[in-house]
């Protein structure tokens, strides 16, 4: 289905103002639709004189829909649209003439013109035209509530026909609520009421206020009631806003444990202010799940708070017990633990700074491969370059890839790159780690992402260097791993390696991740890493 803006620039010469106007009126006129208990369709001229397109349309949530059947893209002319014709043509709203059926199903037709004003605040020319259509299948003696819904809905009508309404919409503000079923007060130019429906009368009572709300003045009730009394004076100088003609913000108000949130709207048919209009709801409860998501927000915080501090801990003692322990091997694989602690201990810092169970990725990686350059058992400077975004990843992905992509980092300098004397690095032996260099930080790739951490040398083409790419796919991540160093030995089996790093990749790639790895020779040079890992958990 295509947007009313796709619609308005394929088929009219609306300007761009024009149809952000229509977008307004769009995105707030289901509360004139309710107070109509009608379905509302928003009709423009198509360049072919005498049709009109349906660009938009909202159905009553207050009475039974007339069309069963999407207007929106449908092109009408001819004496089906006689009424749009009047309304477009002549400027006024169109009330005039016999039911309509569609189908079994009788229908009043109305027409109400659009209205942009102009930068000086006049009558604009009429841009589209809004046709009111009523399903009369269920007619009857209106009510009380109906008859203020009408005539609330007639003066709201004829704003839209001055190019007074929709108002402008506040940052930030949504049109979702409160509804007109939620609760509905009218007051009259003096800001008394002079109508409340039973749902609103009940909103009040909530908040502790048990009389009836006709002869009241909503302003002064607002400012007794609330609890806090700069909220209060908010809220009675929203009413007062209103009174005036313009637009004020949605306002809550707190009392007696309960919480009210009103939206005032100014009514000024041809431009007299007669009253405002004022929609209400009780939001108590809602207000009590948010405060109890806040709680348990703070909660899983502190949570991931205190696991890293323990996890630091861990790291501490394991280092303090390397620091005593005389054999190579034991201080080496001590050292390596440190440092696995220490990368799932950044996922948790990173949660513990979040409002939700997911981090953004690439600072991680950043770090990791930062620690990496700073500790391996190479003499050489080794450039660290990412390409791509990993993006926000969920916290249960995000603690096992950081593992992964920790040892693979740790292997390609290391084993790409081994020292010029003494054993080799890797599991089982490990040189001083006072030979690594610290890399420089703040670099780009050329054709980029902001990569980690650059290397400055004449010809970067040979500078030794480890490249993590990633990019995402059909629900899946693949993530690269490529050094440009001496390549894998010869009869490499991954499947066999006895090193305790490659165990730890291939149990957590395949299954904590549920992903897969395949280790090779690069095109030209090196190793490469190839990693995937489904995004979708089963």
């Amino acid at each position: 289905m295509s947007t009313l803006r796709e619609l308005a620039e394929e088929h009219t010469q609306l300007r761009p103002a024009d149809i952000d106007h229509l977008h307004r009126i769009a995105g707030d006129w289901q509360l004139l639709s309710d107070l109509s208990f009608a379905d509302l369709l928003l009709w423009v001229p198509v360049n072919d004189e005498g049709s009109f397109l349906c660009v938009a349309q909202v159905r009553p949530t207050t009475a039974p829909t007339a069309y069963q059947d999407d207007q929106v893209g449908r092109i009408v002319g001819g004496p089906e649209v006689s009424h749009l014709d009047v309304a477009y043509g002549q400027g006024r709203i169109w009330r005039e003439g016999d039911p309509v059926w569609y189908g079994d199903v009788p229908a009043r037709h109305e027409a109400i013109p659009v209205r942009l004003r102009t930068a000086d605040g006049e009558a604009g020319e009429v841009i589209a035209v809004v046709g009111r259509d009523t399903n009369l299948s269920t007619a009857r003696t209106p009510s009380q509530l109906e008859l203020n819904y009408l005539t609330t809905a007639d003066d709201l009508a004829q704003m839209i026909a001055d190019g007074t309404f929709p108002p402008p919409r506040h940052p930030g503000e949504t049109t979702s609520a409160p509804r007109v079923g939620d609760g509905l007060v009218r007051l009259d130019a003096n800001g008394k009421v002079t109508y409340a429906s039973p749902n609103a009368q009940s909103a009040y009572r909530r908040l502790g206020y048990a009389s009836h709300l006709v002869g009241e003045d909503l302003a002064k009730l607002h400012r007794r009631l609330a609890g806090d009394p700069l909220e209060g004076t908010d809220a009675g100088n929203a009413i007062l806003a209103a009174l005036r003609g313009e637009a004020p913000p949605r306002r809550e108000i707190d009392a007696r444990g309960a919480t009210m949130l009103t939206r005032a709207l100014p009514l000024m048919p041809a431009g007299v202010p007669i009253g405002a209009l004022v929609l209400v709801r009780d939001i108590t409860e809602v207000r009590r799940r948010d405060r109890a998501l806040i709680t348990k927000d703070a909660t899983i915080r502190e949570i991931h708070h205190r696991v890293k501090n323990n996890l630091q801990t861990v790291a501490a003692l394991l280092r303090l017990q390397a620091r005593r322990v005389s054999m190579p091997e034991a201080r080496i694989a001590l050292e390596e633990s440190v440092r696995r602690v220490a990368s799932i201990a950044l996922v948790h810092e990173t949660l513990s700074m979040s409002s939700d169970e997911a981090v953004e990725f690439d600072g991680i990686v950043d770090r990791v491969a930062s620690a990496a350059t700073e500790v391996a058992a190479t003499e050489q400077t080794v450039g660290m370059r990412r390409r791509g975004s990993f993006g926000v990843l969920p916290a249960e992905i995000a603690t096992s890839l950081v593992m992964v992509l920790n040892e693979l980092l740790l292997n390609a300098v290391e084993h790409g790159f081994p020292p010029s004397e003494g054993p080799e690095a890797g599991d089982g032996a490990h040189p001083s780690r006072a030979a690594g260099h610290p890399a420089e930080v703040g670099g780009t790739e050329a054709g980029g992402t902001k990569g980690m951490f650059p290397v400055a040398v004449a010809d970067p083409a040979l500078a030794p260097q480890v490249v993590v790419s990633v990019h995402r796919f059909r629900k899946q991540l693949h993530v690269t791993v490529a050094d440009n160093g001496r390549g894998l030995p010869a009869g490499f089996d991954a499947e066999r390696s006895g090193r305790l790093g490659l165990q730890i990749v291939r149990a957590l790639v395949t299954g904590e991740l549920r992903g897969t790895i395949e280790l090779r020779n690069g095109a030209e040079a090196g190793t490469e890493a190839m990693l995937v890992v489904p995004l979708a958990r089963p």
